[in-house]
């Protein structure tokens, strides 16, 4: 069965496609949004050569022309040479403004895919074909589009929709566990910022989710794009409430800096361990309760994820370089930080103008050196 969910943009607005097989029926999903049946695949090595023969099957007997724009897997793609390089091999097929990009991949293709839509001839429709579990969940719903730089993650960048977003359970199928387990991290987020009794299903059910069992794993994704849609419909630009989105981030973000956004750290990872420092932190405050901070943590560390500094490869980090990494994040303004902390479980909240040196001395408390 497919589940769709509707993101509310008015005019903009459009629809995630949740189910198994919905590669197969790619083509004459996307043709309504087609003006002309011409459209160019971004994709990485990895999954086109797992997945690109079946979605160009599947365009092409919808009467689509396809070309495709490989990459090299991985976070480095994500970068102004990685954009230059795929910009320019999109002019080079001549795309015009009634053509569409589709992204199919997973966060890094989407974000890369993306921006180039946004600023190819000043914008060009994209859809949106992910193939991991956090790309499904988070990544390619919502509008945002970024590469990396040196001065931090996602820090150049676009909000830009796509007309449809794909989400087919099937392709989970090749995911390795590590990936899969990276992309859970962003579905518990979930249930810790916002929705108690699904963090609670997800402490009973996680491991099925983890073990792609059919059910399980359909519920974990639409209940996990159900809370993205509402709060991206209510505040698109991240000037309210879909800060909370960036639960673990922020801590999340400096750690993938100082780990060089390779494989000794994955995304996904990097919240997952930056959700449990968050909520321990905010018990540190006196903002929420320990034994729920030590709750959160737990239910990550059971579906083997990070949740502490010394469980990051490169530990001991210095609490003056993560801070100062934080002071570039997108949230911090007037050079003091803000963190998305929690009251208690599904209850997270924005916390502006953090001092910076509160911040230091419990990274130190933590375990991590000057």
């Amino acid at each position: 069965m497919t589940r769709a969910i509707r993101v509310g943009l008015g005019e903009r607005a459009y629809e995630v496609a949740i189910g198994a097989g919905l590669l197969d029926e790619a083509g004459h999903r996307i043709a309504p949004f087609a003006r002309r049946k011409r459209l160019a695949v971004v994709s990485d090595e990895t999954v086109w050569g797992l997945h690109g023969a079946r979605l160009t099957v599947a365009l092409e007997a919808a009467g689509f022309a396809v070309a495709s724009v490989i990459i090299p897997p991985g976070e480095q793609t994500k970068s102004f040479e990685g954009l230059a390089d795929v910009t320019d091999r999109l002019l080079a097929l001549q795309l015009d403004r009634g053509d569409l990009i589709v992204a199919f991949g997973g966060g890094v293709v989407g974000d890369l895919a993306g921006f180039a839509a946004a600023i190819y001839k000043r914008g060009i429709d994209f859809v949106q074909i992910p193939t991991t579990l956090l790309a499904q969940v988070d990544s390619s719903v919502g509008g945002k589009t970024a590469i990396d730089v040196a001065a931090g993650k996602n820090l150049v960048g676009a909000f830009h929709q796509p007309r449809l977003v794909l989400a087919d359970l099937d392709v989970l199928a090749s995911l390795p566990a590590r990936e899969m387990r990276a992309g859970y991290a962003e579905v518990i987020k979930y249930g810790l910022l916002g929705d108690f009794g699904f963090f609670e299903w997800l402490e009973a059910n996680g491991a099925k989710v983890l073990a792609r069992e059919p059910e399980a794993l359909a519920h974990a994704v639409a209940r996990s794009v159900e809370m993205k849609a509402e709060i991206v419909a209510e505040d698109e630009k991240e000037q309210g409430r879909r800060a909370l989105l960036n639960l673990g981030h922020t801590f999340g973000h400096a750690l993938e800096a100082e780990t060089g956004y390779g494989a000794a750290l994955l995304h996904g990872e990097a919240v997952a361990a930056g959700q449990a420092i968050a909520f321990r932190f905010s018990a540190a405050r006196g903002d929420c309760a320990r034994q729920d901070a030590e709750r959160a943590e737990r239910a990550i560390a059971a579906a083997g994820l990070p949740t502490r500094l010394s469980d990051v490869p490169g530990h001991p980090f210095s609490a003056d370089r993560l801070v100062g990494h934080m002071a570039q994040d997108k949230k911090a303004e007037g050079g003091r930080l803000t963190f998305i902390l929690a009251r208690g479980l599904g209850q997270a909240f924005v916390a502006r103008d953090v001092d910076a040196g509160l911040v230091r001395d419990f990274l130190l408390a933590e375990g991590a050196r000057p």
